[in-house]
Order: C-alpha cells, then structure tokens, then sequence
C-alpha cells in the first residue's frame, strides 16, 4: 500500500469497509488491528511511569522533591523536543527502523539512570542520563495513530479510532501511575523505573515485529513524493497552539488540585477530584467516537474548545469539593472531543509521509503545556491566594482559543490527490465527490 495519497474521500479502504454508523465494534473488527493494539498498549504504558518512577526514586535517595523534580523535567523536556524529529525519521525510514534502536537506548539509559540514582551519584549525573532517558522514549502511541490511518484511509471509522486512542491514553496515564507508584512503595523505589525500561523493551519489540501494519514508506526520489516537515504545514502549527493549551489544563489542574485539597485539610481528596476529571475526559471520548459526525472537523473542533475554554474559565472561582468536582467534570468532559477533532484533523492535514510526525508534534505540544502549566500554576500557589493555580488552565485555553479563531482558515483539509512541491496540496485540479 504505497503512502501517498491518491483516493478521493469517497473511497473506503478494502480493509474495513465503512459502516452505517462508526462503532467500536466495527473497528476492532479491522483486520490486522488487535496485532499491534495490544503489544502497542504494553509499550505505551512506560510513557506515563516514566515521569513518576524518576521522581519517588530520586526523592528517596536524595531527600529531596527538589531535585527529584528536576532530574524528571529534564527527562520530560528531551521527550518534547526530540519526539517530533523520532517520528520524522519513523515516516521516512519506517517505524520499524526507528523503533528497534529506540526502545535499546531507552532501556540502556533508564537503567544507567537507576543505577546512577541508587549509587547516590551527583545530580548533574543524573541529568546527563535523564537526557537520553527522555530523548528516546519510543512514540508509539503517534504510530498506533498512524497504522490506523493506514487501516482506515478514507473511512468514517477514523473518528472513531481518534476516539479510542485517546480513550487509551486516559487509561494508560490512569495506569502507569498507579502501577509505579505501587512498585516504588510496595517493593523497591528502583522498582518503577525498572519495569518502565522492561515494558519498553518487550513491548516495543513486539510492536516492532508487526511488520504488516505500519505504514509503507515510499522510496526516495519517487516523482510524486517528497519528504516534508509537518510543521512547515500551516494547520499543523495551528494544532500545536490548541493542543498547548489542552496541555495547561492537565499540568494547571494537577497543581492546583493537590494545592485546593491540602488547603482544606483533606489530601487525600486529590486524587478522587483528579479522578473525576479524567473520569469525564474517558466518558466523553467514548460517546465522541460513537457518534456520526455531520459537521465538519474545523467547526467541531472550534466549538468544542470555545467550551473547553468556558468551563476552564470557572475552575478559579470553586470554593467548594463538590462544585470543583462537578467542573472538573465538565472540564474533562470538554478536553477529549479537541484532542480527537484535532488528530482527525491531521489525516485531511498532513501527507501520509509525515503523519506519524504530526502526531508527535500534538503529543510533544500537549507535554509542553504540561511543563509550562505545572511550573507556573506553582508558582502562582506559592506567591498568590489559594487556587490562582487555576487561572493558568482559563488563560492557557483562552490564547489558544484566539489562535484558533483567528486562524481557523488553515485548518481546511488539503485537496485529495497527488502530492508534490513541499508534499501539500497539488497542481492539478482533481473532482471532488
């Protein structure tokens, strides 16, 4: 199946013909998807360990949140910038040749990292580990997004295969944590990081192996093809800027969360107000995924983070549990629909050659959000009134919002046909079904 793209919007893949109404159903259905969703799922779940592993580890042998903090943002920094540039290289030699080297120096460095932090070695140290730690994090969660493109080209099912990959990832950043933290308390502070480089290793591998699924890469010099950057499509940075703001509400409502609850006496309360949150963000994805979609992408995508950025609005203003819970609720109810509006956004956007890239970009924009969130929601904290955390999630989605608004036009969906000069859009005239 070559990688260009050639098929006009009518046409439905021969693999998963498309249904009368997307479902979950049919898109398990697809065939040649259960080979790399479950290996696929084993791999992706280091990605949420990572962060939390490094920091209970280096906390415990250092005495220090400080530094613990540190060593992890460096870790999640590295992840950011180099994701984009692993899935570039993934479009243009195939996943396969990216993933294998990846998931080994992941593992080598997580491990070294380990070793480092339970020798006591200096914190410098542990940064020029975290360094490569983070670098090599293997982006499977964009090349699950972008097999099912593969499997899907053309087919209503891909908002549906939006939906479930971002049901999943709720599930994983529910998981991973839970499971290092377990590990870190229960066995050994070595113990999350250890198993975080283990899942890597084997479930990386596994997905690895499945050949037949990943995208085909079209050879060099092919006439009509030519190798580009995402982000030198204007959508694509569009995208970015929302999906940064996507990423102030999760790193502004961690922060705040736990500040709000220990304000009240009551930290144990963060993790059941977090809950909720991602309760709703996991309950609304399913529906958005079962739904037929009859408008298009860009409106939907304008709508729902208008309300995203209304709800986000009014988190300042809970000085109560039950009514912050109920706009956390809200809030994540909001969040997945731009997240998968936005990844279906990018089958229309970005070449086939370049997918896997462009969803390394939205995923590396939303980390980046969080970081940014994170430390100055904190810092808000520390020199404001309680819950001025919350205005970096209001003023996040507002600015994104406005970009968005002001710069809907490059979100239209690029004509089907052939690609050439720059790899967007094309010289000739097609017919449009």
């Amino acid at each position: 199946m070559a990688s260009t793209v050639t098929s006009e919007p009518s046409k439905q893949s021969k693999d998963s013909p498309a249904p009368a109404r997307p479902g979950y159903g049919q898109l398990l259905r697809t065939r040649g998807a259960w080979t790399f969703l479950l290996p696929g799922f084993a791999a992706r779940q280091p990605f949420a360990m990572l962060t939390i592993s490094i920091v209970l580890l280096v906390q415990h042998t250092t005495g220090s949140y400080g530094a613990a903090g540190a060593a992890a943002a460096v870790t999640g920094v590295s992840m950011a910038l180099f994701a984009p540039y692993s899935g570039r290289l993934a479009d243009r030699h195939g996943q396969r040749a990216v993933l294998i080297p990846g998931v080994l120096v992941h593992t080598v460095s997580g491990l070294t990292l380990t070793a480092l932090a339970l020798a006591h070695a200096p914190l410098w140290a542990l940064f020029v580990a975290a360094v490569p730690t983070g670098a090599s994090v293997p982006q499977v969660g964009p090349m699950v997004r972008a097999r099912w493109g593969v499997r899907l080209k053309g087919s209503p099912l891909m908002t549906t295969a939006a939906a479930f990959e971002s049901v999943t990832d709720e599930l994983t950043f529910v998981l991973g944590p839970l499971l290092a933290t377990a590990l870190c308390t229960a066995v050994n502070p070595a113990a999350g990081l250890i198993t975080e480089a283990s899942l890597t290793l084997i479930g990386g591998l596994l997905f690895a192996a499945q050949k037949s699924t990943q995208p085909t890469v079209a050879a060099a010099g092919h006439a009509h093809v030519e190798h580009t950057s995402a982000l030198r499509i204007p959508g694509v940075r569009v995208l970015i800027v929302t999906f940064l703001g996507i990423g102030s509400v999760f790193g502004g409502m961690q922060v705040s969360l736990a500040a709000f609850t220990e304000s009240i006496g009551e930290p144990g309360l963060n993790g059941v107000l977090y809950g909720t949150f991602a309760a709703g963000n996991m309950l609304s994805g399913l529906v958005c995924g079962a739904i037929a979609w009859k408008t298009a992408p860009q409106h939907r995508l304008v709508v729902g983070y208008a309300a995203l950025a209304l709800t986000a609005s009014g988190l300042w203003a809970a000085h109560s549990v039950l009514v912050l819970a109920g706009l956390g609720l809200l809030v994540g109810m909001c969040i997945a629909p731009a997240l998968i509006t936005g990844y279906t956004l990018v089958e229309g956007l970005v070449p086939a050659g370049a997918r896997t890239e462009a969803f390394t970009w939205l995923t590396g924009a939303v980390a980046l959000g969080q970081a940014a969130a994170v430390t100055v929601a904190g810092q808000l904290e520390d020199r404001f009134w309680g819950g001025a955390g919350f205005l970096v999630p209001m003023g996040g989605t507002l600015l994104a919002l406005a970009t968005l608004l002001a710069l809907r036009s490059r979100l239209e969906t690029r004509p089907r046909g052939r690609t050439v000069a720059r790899g967007v859009g094309h010289r000739v005239p097609v017919t449009v079904d």
